[in-house]
């Protein structure tokens, strides 16, 4: 093992999974937020491809500064209308320049942003129900310099911090999950399900409360009682679901502000609230493991479109995610793990100023029996930092 500062340490606290009261949240892929952040990662994988293509590696740039001005819209059973349009902004830094060479940097960054709408949110007509504008502009020179040339290990672009945990809790799972499979298979069979779904899980003791916002699709629904059954669909697959992941009690409630008496609905014409007021921003929504999670530390940093290669604000996040998993996942007696990570300006990215191991084991298990083999695998993942990077260019990893 190399010398690099682990330490490793017994908490001085229960698991989640244990804590009388958790909550957890997560913001859809259609919510406003999750759109900026979906954009800006979009643009960041384009520039990053559009680089390497061009000079066989990823220059300096960060686009997550991305931004969403909602639109309006009057949506109406048997389909509506968009009054307003959507208006996003992609706000940030690129290498224009290198070498002789010019980059194309704001027609990659629109062919992205229109890729990604069209796949994750099909309903918006981009360029008449959403626009797309760029504002990117040259990056400042000192950190350029830090970014380095190319091949060995990057150095840090700044001093931060990235907070990892694992395994997820029993909320967390169903939270994550119910997002996941409502966008992916339940949305694939029920179409007036829109991508701008926000689930939100309380635990109190042995029972889990479910309460999800789902944006319906006014074109696919005929009536009332159209909204009525889909709304119901969504509750029984959500409920059944979650037997997948907890033996607790579950109660799930979906879109709770609807009052039937005045004919109040959340229903859309394009699948998401942007199209009614709603505003977003990138770093606002989910963290790097894609959910909300205030019984656990959090970095406030924006993980999406910020520069894979040598930022922390990214690759401290996903990183310490991926320590916490890998370690969980091979050494055994772990019942909650969390792992920090801390930079240094100018530093190597796979030697932190610490890395910092919060453990609770299984009853019966002494960390003093589990704290070399906790200490090898961190070593062996900061040694493949820059593997984050690779998976991430490649999109293997999700940053919300």
């Amino acid at each position: 093992m190399t010398d690099r500062n682990i330490r490793v340490s017994t908490a001085d606290r229960l698991a989640v999974d244990d804590q009388e009261v958790e909550i957890v949240e997560r913001k859809g892929i259609g919510h406003p937020d999750s759109i900026c952040d979906g954009i800006a990662e979009a643009v960041s994988r384009a520039l990053c491809s559009l680089y390497l293509d061009r000079v066989g590696r990823v220059l300096h740039y960060n686009t997550d500064e991305t931004q969403l001005a909602a639109g309006s819209a009057q949506p109406r059973f048997g389909g509506g209308e968009i009054t307003e349009p959507i208006h996003v902004l992609v706000v940030g830094r690129a290498t224009r320049e290198f070498e002789g060479q010019t980059f194309p940097v704001d027609t990659a960054a629109l062919e992205a942003a229109r890729e990604y709408l069209a796949a994750h949110v099909p309903e918006l007509e981009f360029g008449t129900d959403v626009v797309v504008d760029t504002r990117i502009g040259e990056g400042s020179g000192d950190l350029r310099d830090v970014f380095g040339d190319a091949g060995g290990v990057p150095m840090a672009n700044d001093t931060s911090f990235g907070v990892g945990h694992a395994p997820l809790s029993e909320t967390e799972r169903v939270v994550l999950n119910a997002e996941r499979r409502l966008v992916g298979e339940y949305a694939a069979d029920n179409p007036a399900v829109g991508p701008d779904l926000k689930v939100m899980g309380k635990r109190e003791g042995d029972r889990i409360d479910v309460t999800v916002a789902a944006a319906m699709i006014d074109h696919h629904l005929d009536g009332v009682e159209a909204y009525r059954d889909a709304v119901a669909g969504v509750r029984e697959f959500v409920d059944e679901m979650a037997r997948d992941y907890t033996d607790r009690e579950v109660r799930v409630e979906v879109n709770t502000a609807d009052d039937y008496a005045t004919d109040s609905f959340y229903l859309t014409t394009t699948g998401t609230s942007a199209e009614q007021g709603d505003d977003g921003s990138v770093g606002r929504g989910n963290r790097a493991n894609g959910l909300i999670t205030p019984n656990r530390p959090m970095s406030m940093e924006a993980t999406s479109g910020k520069n894979p290669v040598n930022h922390i604000g990214k690759i401290y996040n996903l990183l310490s995610t991926e320590i916490a998993e890998a370690v969980v996942a091979d050494v055994d007696g772990i019942r909650d793990l969390r792992i920090r990570l801390l930079s240094q300006i100018g530093q190597p990215i796979d030697r932190p100023q610490v890395a910092d191991a919060n453990v609770v084991t299984e009853p019966g298990v002494d960390l003093a029996d589990i704290d070399g083999a906790i200490r090898d695998r961190i070593d062996a993942e900061l040694a493949d930092v820059t593997g984050v990077t690779r998976r991430v260019v490649d999109g293997d990893l999700s940053t919300f």
